[in-house]
């Protein structure tokens, strides 16, 4: 008997060691930079990515793979200081004009200030569906994991594991919801202060340049699209005891949507749903259903 506790604790030791090692993530096979010379850049073996904006140039990536369907993490940790002027766009996107999107953008703020987490939905093109919230930390002093969860039911934004945002698949009415066009996953830093920060009244200081955003940990438990087909994680562990795939099922519980709730009442400073100036003939349909 105790013959064969040892080799079970040995066996599961072996397993589990076997799994962090598969389940590490090296930023050099899932993402290829794409602009801004060497502005962007991968360290510390693969762990680590890092974009950076000057005067002259910002920079971005994007990953090797599409996606449809899955729950995608990143651990962001946004410029720090007197970042007015700048954006960090972190998103999921199709291409063509009928393109489907899930943005998080952050746009930068005076020393002090809180960052604005402004995100949007494509679905066929259209957008027009923006929802800003301050964020309720300074997400410059440490990383902080920016998640969407998307399935055919949903696509859920989330932050260190809070829900903050769903758009929920409302085809019964009229509106297409992403669930046909893989998605690529893109991040750029840029300049946008011709908007970005109290509408482009406050400009970029380029004394505080290079302004630089690092990234870690990413995690895509999620359906990769290759050669025409998607290929997705075990539907059995999805309803079972493990964590791959169970985004497939996924529902917020009660606990879930009180935090949603908490996050949308302190923390929302937009939304488009409550904008009737903007939309004179009547809100968007997807307005009048709740979450």
């Amino acid at each position: 008997m105790a013959n064969a506790r040892a080799m079970l604790l040995f066996l599961y030791l072996f397993c589990s060691s076997l799994f962090s090692i598969v389940s590490s993530r090296n930023l050099y096979r899932d993402f290829d930079i794409t602009w801004g010379d060497n502005r962007a850049k991968i360290l510390n073996s693969g762990q680590l990515l890092t974009l950076s904006l000057d005067k002259t140039s910002g920079s971005g990536f994007q990953s090797r793979h599409q996606y449809l369907f899955g729950k995608i993490d990143m651990q962001i940790k946004l410029v720090a200081g007197d970042s007015a002027g700048t954006v960090t766009a972190y998103y999921l996107s199709s291409q063509g004009p009928t393109h489907d999107e899930i943005d998080f953008e952050f746009l930068g703020n005076l020393s002090g200030d809180p960052y604005t987490l402004h995100t949007n939905v494509f679905t066929q093109g259209k957008g027009n569906r923006e929802i800003q919230f301050r964020l309720w930390f300074d997400p410059t002093r440490d990383f902080h994991t920016y998640s969407v969860l998307w399935n055919s039911r949903h696509i859920i934004f989330m932050v260190d594991g809070t829900p903050i945002r769903v758009f929920n698949n409302l085809e019964r009415t009229g509106v297409p919801f992403p669930k046909t066009q893989p998605m690529r996953i893109y991040s750029s830093l840029w300049n946008a202060d011709d908007w970005a920060t109290r509408g482009g009244l406050i400009k970029t200081n380029w004394s505080h340049a290079p302004f630089i955003a690092s990234y870690r940990n990413f995690k895509a438990d999620a359906c990769v699209f290759v050669a025409g087909k998607s290929r997705c994680p075990s539907r059995k562990m999805a309803g079972g005891g493990g964590s791959g795939g169970a985004w497939m099922l996924y529902k917020m519980d009660l606990e879930s949507r009180r935090r949603m709730r908490w996050v949308q009442r302190n923390c929302m400073i937009y939304n488009y749903c409550a904008d009737r100036k903007r939309f004179p003939q009547g809100l968007p349909p997807e307005c009048s259903v709740a979450a």
